[in-house]
């Protein structure tokens, strides 16, 4: 399964790099679709982690204080932390979840239907390559998308914690 994985990710790859999928597809079809199968499944099926790692993130808006959740791709760090990168499809703008950690650190993922609490922390400029290399290692040309849009794409690690 893993080879078949690896092909269909080496096929897809480069598409994501496209200005039709940055611009049209990625931003306007991914959100509402991964959100349907959420609700369908109760998240337990994302369609993006037929592919990569995937994980919904919970977290509270940084204006508003109401919840928020968005699907994203997540690299494990290898030391049961999640890394996610705020990419926002090469868009100029950092995504709105990015903010909302900042504000709001502390915050929940599901992965495969199962939630947990997480706390955030930004990772540091001095390790930002190797991050990036993690990353990279398992989606080839991501950071293409932080070049591309012309800003320092915030990183995250996500930090599981234990519920009082």
């Amino acid at each position: 399964m893993t080879r078949v994985v690896d092909v269909v990710r080496a096929a897809i790859a480069p598409l994501t790099r496209t200005r039709v999928f940055r611009r049209a597809i990625g931003p306007a079809v991914l959100p509402p679709l991964e959100a349907v199968i959420g609700r369908l499944t109760g998240g337990r099926v994302q369609v993006s982690a037929l592919l990569v790692p995937s994980l919904v993130l919970h977290t509270v808006g940084a204006k508003s204080g109401a919840p928020r959740d968005a699907a994203l791709m997540y690299t494990p760090d290898g030391q049961g932390r999640a890394i996610v990168a705020g990419t926002n499809f090469a868009g100029a703008r950092h995504p709105a979840w990015t903010t909302n950690l900042l504000a709001h650190p502390d915050a929940a993922i599901t992965v495969r239907g199962r939630r947990m609490l997480v706390r955030s922390s930004r990772v540091p400029d001095a390790e930002r390559d190797a991050v990036w290399r993690l990353i990279e290692a398992q989606w080839p040309g991501y950071r293409g998308y932080e070049r591309d849009s012309g800003r320092t794409v915030r990183l995250f690690r996500l930090q599981p914690v234990r519920e009082h």
